[in-house]
């Protein structure tokens, strides 16, 4: 059987750059090389593309740009172009049969990659491109699927082109919502920019914070529970896996329990009755589909000491380490990794 020929796409201009490459080199180790040729395209942290033919150890490192193999690339955006690669002493064209994207975050995981993916007519693996901006940007997801009747907290959304004056915005977050409070970058994953307010008085700092990381800013009241996720994969007919709950000691589930598992605990299945987990694998679904999705996606949600559940964000590219949370849940169900990526890109490819 003819390989597909299978571009991989990962790194990016984005605060989640070194997160791809730990995601990508999991992915790289479990593809089956009899099915597919592996055309690597790594972006740096400039948003430049490249060729790489390197050493997946190499990659993961971030040592990836030093290795001889390492050419600068352009992925077109005409029709089944595909991409080319560049040295000083030619210009090699390379056909595309399948797009599997790797990155997290910003110009990745936002619809901005997918909608020059869509432009290049080749299909790729994941959520189109509105489905990914609007589930990227926590404000717009927080508009659809409160008008759809899912159930979310409290919030409002702040513009960095506004002037804030924090006095009256204490006043409205009084008004409006409860303490604690998350303050977080509407366009952001991996909890970057995200601070937990417990006192007004921090409100600002931690806006300013937010900020940093994107032009928009969401203030959410902190829901009293535990997270759970859930993972659903397809196109029409969805498959979900188990849902799992995070244990963390943490003040919240921030960078390092995500990565570090920084006094967390990651458990599958999660410690819930089975009237809560169907309830979450259900809303799963909907919310996917009330978003647009295809291909997969992680969803979280917190459940309350009163057993109630409330969305709280949608991941189109979740982590993707084999040991990663999107990959434990399906291969709780049976679904073990490598023919997960046999799935996800045979989705890609109806």
């Amino acid at each position: 059987m003819e390989k597909i020929r299978l571009a991989v796409i990962f790194g990016g201009n984005s605060s989640e750059y070194p997160v791809s490459l730990h995601s990508v080199a999991s992915v790289l180790r479990s593809l089956d090389k009899d099915k597919y040729e592996l055309i690597l395209l790594p972006i740096d942290r400039d948003g430049v593309w490249y060729y790489y033919n390197g050493d997946i150890d190499i990659l993961e490192h971030d040592h990836w740009k030093e290795h001889p193999s390492t050419r600068h690339a352009v992925f077109s955006p005409s029709a089944k172009e595909g991409v080319y690669i560049l040295d000083d002493a030619e210009v090699q064209r390379m056909e595309i049969d399948c797009v599997l994207p790797i990155l997290h975050g910003k110009n990745g995981e936002d619809g901005t990659l997918q909608g020059l993916l869509e432009l290049s007519t080749i299909p790729y693996v994941g959520c189109n491109h509105v489905s990914s901006a609007i589930s990227m940007d926590k404000d717009y997801t927080h508009i659809i699927c409160e008008a759809a009747g899912i159930p979310m907290a409290p919030y409002i959304s702040l513009l960095s082109c506004e002037e804030i004056d924090y006095d009256a915005l204490i006043d409205e977050v009084d008004e409006k919502l409860t303490l604690p409070l998350f303050v977080k970058p509407a366009n952001a994953g991996s909890s970057f920019g995200i601070t937990k307010v417990d006192d007004y008085k921090d409100l600002q700092d931690a806006v300013q914070f937010a900020f940093e990381y994107d032009k928009k800013v969401i203030i959410e009241t902190g829901i009293d529970g535990f997270e759970v996720g859930c993972a659903v994969l397809g196109n029409n007919e969805l498959v979900v896996g188990e849902i799992d709950e995070i244990d963390t000691h943490n003040n919240f589930f921030d960078y390092d329990a995500k990565y570090e598992l920084e006094n967390t605990q990651i458990l599958c299945p999660a410690r819930v009755d089975t009237v809560i987990s169907d309830e979450v694998k259900e809303l799963t679904k909907k919310i996917f589909r009330i978003l647009g999705g295809s291909g997969l996606a992680r969803v979280d949600m917190f459940v309350t000491k009163d057993s109630e559940i409330y969305f709280n964000e949608i991941n189109t590219i979740p982590g993707f380490t084999s040991a990663s949370r999107y990959p434990s849940m399906m291969k709780a169900v049976g679904v073990e990794f490598p023919e997960l990526l046999d799935r996800l890109i045979a989705l890609a490819m109806e």
